[in-house]
């Protein structure tokens, strides 16, 4: 089994992105053969890491200002011809499903998509998907000839160095995209944030309806994830009333997470939500709805109003220094 993982780097740019490292730690574990094609400047700098993680050779492409998926799907789709993979696999972000479209046009295969679990029957691919808003897990297996295409959900593997050492760089030039090819990348723009990163925070602390108002998000769920050196995060329908940004966004639609610790604040627990952070190590929940579903997958279940619980929580936390 030879296994390709489409590289994407990380918004810094310098390295490669952590649901790429995530997607190699898997191949290496299922694959005889784990190589990545990558799609934008410095592979000499992502070699290390990417062959720290499973791949033994990078396939590079120089894009220039060229849009990321439109060069990734005309360089897999000339690769794959001569290099006969069995299995490409894309994180399900924009950049990964952008390429993955493109090339299964190019290609005329199937995709699976929105995976959160991969192994392998015999020389065949299963994909495992959480479908009906997480209530049902479901496997899909590749039938016909490779390659099979699929996208996978960030986080839904460990990222593990195996101790590889720097993955071989073979330069490939870019093809022809067609007319797509020539739309160009003007500027880039990095949301600006304080703090960890809301994907690799160690403790998210999210917040949903029962808050009440959007006045209330800074003081309760800021303010205390502020105190605990985590990330801010929040429940589908509280961005979608226009109270925080969909950067936010933890859920099926929206970000998955699996910090140390998890505290959702005035949060139903809708299973839409719960299939972004159910993989939390440890889950602390505040509702003053005793039923709530939330505390069903909660290993610490406060049952309260959290206008009456978090600001004391807070102060706590403020008088411990």
């Amino acid at each position: 089994m030879k296994i390709w993982v489409y590289a994407e780097p990380a918004p810094e740019g310098d390295k490669p992105a952590t649901s790429t490292l995530e997607l190699l730690t898997k191949a290496r574990e299922i694959a005889d053969t784990v190589e990545a094609v990558y799609v934008g400047s410095n592979a000499d700098a992502m070699a290390g890491p990417l062959g720290e993680h499973g791949a033994t050779k990078v396939y590079a492409v120089d894009r220039g200002e060229a849009l990321a998926g439109v060069v990734g799907a005309a360089a897999l789709a000339s690769l794959v011809e001569a290099n006969s993979p069995d299995l490409i696999l894309f994180a399900q972000s924009y950049d990964g499903r952008d390429a993955l479209a493109r090339l299964s046009v190019k290609l005329d295969k199937p995709v699976l998509t929105n995976g959160t679990d991969l192994k392998l029957d015999g020389d065949r691919a299963v994909v495992g998907t959480a479908i009906f808003g997480g209530n049902t897990l479901v496997d899909t297996k590749f039938e016909g000839d490779g390659p099979f295409l699929a996208a996978i959900r960030p986080k839904s593997f460990a990222a593990e160095p195996g101790g590889g050492g720097a993955a071989t760089v073979e330069q490939v030039s870019a093809p022809d995209a067609g007319r797509a090819g020539e739309a160009r990348v003007l500027e880039h723009h990095v949301e600006e944030q304080e703090g960890p990163k809301l994907e690799e925070a160690a403790v998210v602390v999210s917040g949903g309806r029962g808050l009440g108002s959007a006045e209330a998000y800074e003081p309760l769920v800021e303010g205390l994830a502020h105190l605990l050196k985590g990330a801010s995060g929040a429940s589908r329908a509280i961005v979608d009333a226009g109270w925080v940004p969909y950067a936010k966004q933890v859920g099926q639609t929206g970000k998955t997470v699996k910090p140390k610790v998890y505290v959702a604040l005035g949060i139903s627990g809708a299973t839409q939500h719960l299939v972004g952070m159910k993989g939390s190590d440890n889950i602390i929940a505040i509702n003053k709805d005793g039923e709530a579903p939330i505390f069903s997958v909660a290993d610490l279940g406060v049952v309260g109003d959290v206008h009456k619980v978090v600001p004391k929580l807070i102060e706590a936390l403020q008088a411990r220094g």
